[in-house]
């Protein structure tokens, strides 16, 4: 399945082209097809080259696989994964919620709905952007409202929520730039913006390297650790309060990796380097996967 693809000479962030080769690796997933991971030398984020065009891009979630846009329970990683799933919107909603009161919650990325649904039922006033068409639609019988396509984004209002969540969708965004825009936008003084992010410092991303599940090459187009998504998102209104780390997370991506690797023991190898990347995300606070959080000031 081979797309059209642009290859990247520079920063889609800085626009800066001092760039090199972090990484040679392939889409494991689904196509085999071959990228790169470059870095820009002068803001430190990584980006996956060549970059598939806005026409394209969409084949490249066109799988039964692709599990968070799936609702239904077939296969054991299946099963597996929306156990946990269940278990992380419960900590997620602790997380995303703390210390605020309910209000206007927007999701971005929101998927097949799992989370809005859960603030909803919680007392929020929710709103959904998802990009896919069969998780939009499920999305949409969940919650009882319309959810929006990504360029509706700019239908919504100025400072219109108290709490925006992007888990793990900032790095599939097309334009950098205008989504962060559009975040700032639509925040309220003393709103809270909370992302969720693979991140390739972790022990998992250092031990499978270019068989690291959270890669996802090409549907992640940026990568990012802590210093990096504190240099995208921060200004002089949004600043950081906290990071927490998604422990569940090291546990699945390297059972992801194993498969990728067709290891023939993939589930004792990854709960073992689960608990592996955990123990040392302990002493360094490299997790396989962060949540910041970022507010708005008043």
């Amino acid at each position: 399945m081979e797309q059209k693809k642009i290859d990247l000479k520079n920063c889609p962030w800085c626009n800066q082209n001092d760039l090199e080769k972090e990484l040679n690796l392939k889409d494991y997933f689904l196509t085999f097809e071959d990228f790169q991971i470059l870095k820009c030398n002068s803001c430190g984020l990584l980006f996956t080259s060549p970059k598939p065009t806005q026409d394209c891009i969409g084949a490249y979630y066109q799988s039964e696989n692709y599990l968070s846009h799936q609702d239904a329970k077939k296969s054991f990683t299946a099963t597996l994964f929306n156990a946990v799933k269940k278990r992380n919107t419960k900590l997620k909603y602790k997380v995303a919620v703390k210390n605020k009161n309910t209000g206007h919650h927007l999701d971005i990325g929101c998927g097949i709905g799992d989370f809005l649904f859960y603030t909803q039922e919680k007392g929020w006033d929710v709103s959904g952007i998802e990009v896919a068409d069969s998780a939009r639609k499920i999305a949409e019988k969940k919650i009882g409202k319309q959810i929006l396509l990504p360029d509706q984004i700019l239908e919504l209002g100025d400072q219109s929520f108290d709490l925006i969540t992007m888990w793990h969708v900032l790095e599939h965004v097309a334009d950098l730039h205008s989504q962060i825009e559009n975040l700032y936008r639509l925040l309220k003084p003393n709103g809270r913006l909370v992302i969720a992010l693979p991140n390739f410092k972790s022990w998992d991303a250092q031990h499978y390297k270019s068989y690291w599940a959270a890669y996802d090459v090409p549907r992640h187009l940026y990568h990012f650790d802590r210093e990096t998504i504190v240099n995208v998102i921060s200004n002089n209104s949004i600043r950081l309060e906290k990071i927490v780390p998604m422990k569940w997370d090291a546990f699945y991506v390297s059972l992801l990796s194993e498969q990728h690797k067709k290891s023939k023991l993939a589930y004792p190898k990854a709960f073992i380097n689960g608990l592996r990347s955990n123990f040392n995300a302990k002493r360094t606070g490299e997790y396989s996967s962060l949540i910041y959080i970022f507010s708005k000031s008043s």
